[in-house]
């Protein structure tokens, strides 16, 4: 075994590809390397029409490999693919340097986004996971012959084995601690479901600004940074639009080829977009490729279950493309499966938002009444109700009982309207609801 460098962060990237290899591809990997703090000393591309079972590349292309990592002092071999077990070892022997796979990599990156408590346990669980077979493979330098002959027992198999149960026993902590961790965040959206309040959630390709349209449109404060993975913890607040209130969950952006094990990991994070109601799902509208990754982000979101949920594309950082200016584009006619509609916005110059906020408000039937009220003084109990709906715009009192100005959403309403003591409000109904 060779001494592993401690620092590792001047890296050799290797692109391996079956055919025509996508300049996005290659882009979207040095941005991954760079995100997780390494300098690029330089990139080679190797095709594998057969991937070579131990080592994945080609022989030939193995000694340009370690030639280019001679030449420019990298001490760090990063390939965009994922690796056996004994590939990474077997790379890593030849080259005598660390060698991470794709995996690895967006692991680490990971590791140093996470945040909260609910989010290193997440991270942890997810490298643990993948480190588990590695670990145990990467103690075959201390075996020794098994079998009954004295002097060739011991302490290899015995390392392997305390190495194996120490993991597992660490997985089964991690895994015990993060279901508590759900019935948590579980318990919170119940509470949300009985509210009633429509849940969104924004999703989307990582670094497409998921998080600075969330500070926008909440004024919350979470980490916003033009670089992948910028944040991996779900946060949610209550926000207002036109007509009503929604709940908005601002989730982890996804990625083409995301690990398994993350997606398991991150399950509750997940599950933000898998239990919404309506799915903002946001797209890099300067991005060459952006109809490619609108493509990936469906298919992730089928894979986790909500695939089938509505969604508003909303086309962010038009600042970014000269002449472009908001605007929403309608369906027109036009088969959800041929054209969605779409909003066009810049979250980071606050352009397009109250769009955005009708549009959704729209789409989510948050329509409204308003009017003056009188309430009896026997209609103390709805008076309550509608001070804790946070409806009543004024309020006046005389010897007849209440004089309210009100703006309530139809759906509350409605229900108010079914009440007992829900008369006043019946008769404010309007009998065909109003358009936008």
């Amino acid at each position: 075994m060779f001494d592993r460098s401690k620092r590792g962060e001047h890296a050799l990237l290797i692109q391996p590809h079956a055919g025509r290899l996508e300049d996005d591809v290659l882009e979207e990997f040095t941005d991954l390397a760079r995100s997780a703090g390494a300098s690029i000393a330089a990139t080679l591309t190797a095709r594998i029409d057969r991937p070579n079972p131990s080592i994945l590349i080609g022989s030939g292309k193995l000694d340009e490999v370690k030639a280019a990592a001679e030449a420019t002092g990298a001490d760090l071999i990063l390939v965009n693919h994922a690796l056996s077990p004994g590939q990474e070892r077997n790379l890593e022997r030849f080259l005598e340097r660390r060698v991470i796979d794709r995996t690895g990599l967006i692991l680490d990156i990971f590791a140093q986004r996470a945040r909260s408590h609910e989010g290193k346990l997440q991270v942890e669980l997810a490298q643990l996971r993948h480190m588990s077979t590695r670990l145990v493979r990467g103690w075959t330098h201390l075996e020794r012959q098994r079998g009954g002959s004295i002097g060739l027992r011991g302490p290899g198999e015995t390392q392997l084995e305390t190495d194996r149960r120490l993991l597992q026993k660490r997985v089964e902590q991690l895994q015990k601690k993060l279901e508590k961790v759900e019935v948590q965040r579980t318990q919170m959206r119940r509470a949300r479901l009985r509210s009633e309040l429509p849940r969104v959630a924004l999703v989307g390709y990582t670094n497409a600004g998921k998080s600075t349209l969330f500070n926008a449109l909440t004024g919350a404060e979470a980490y916003a940074a033009d670089q992948l993975f910028a944040t991996l913890d779900p946060t949610v607040r209550r926000i207002a639009l036109p007509g009503g209130s929604v709940v908005l969950a601002d989730t982890v952006g996804f990625v083409r080829d995301l690990p398994h094990d993350l997606v398991a990991a991150f399950r509750s994070t997940l599950s933000e977009a898998r239990e919404a109601d309506f799915l903002l799902h946001l797209v890099d509208a300067a991005d060459p490729h952006r109809e490619e990754r609108i493509a990936q982000v469906d298919e992730v979101l089928t894979a986790i279950g909500a695939g089938d949920l509505p969604q508003l594309l909303v086309f962010n950082k038009i600042d970014r493309i000269d002449g472009a200016e908001v605007r929403h584009d309608g369906q027109d006619g036009i088969p959800d499966s041929a054209r969605r509609e779409r909003v066009w916005i810049s979250a980071r110059d606050n352009v397009g938002l109250p769009l955005l906020q009708s549009v959704l408000g729209k789409r989510l039937g948050l329509q409204h009444v308003s009017g003056e009220l009188r309430l009896p003084p026997s209609a103390g109990r709805l008076r309550s109700r509608l001070h804790q709906l946070e409806v009543v715009r004024s309020e006046a009192t005389d010897e007849d009982g209440w004089l309210l100005q009100v703006e309530i959403p139809i759906a509350e309403a409605e229900k108010l309207a079914a009440g007992e003591d829900g008369e006043p409000i019946r008769a404010m109904l309007p009998e065909k609801l109003p358009e936008w």
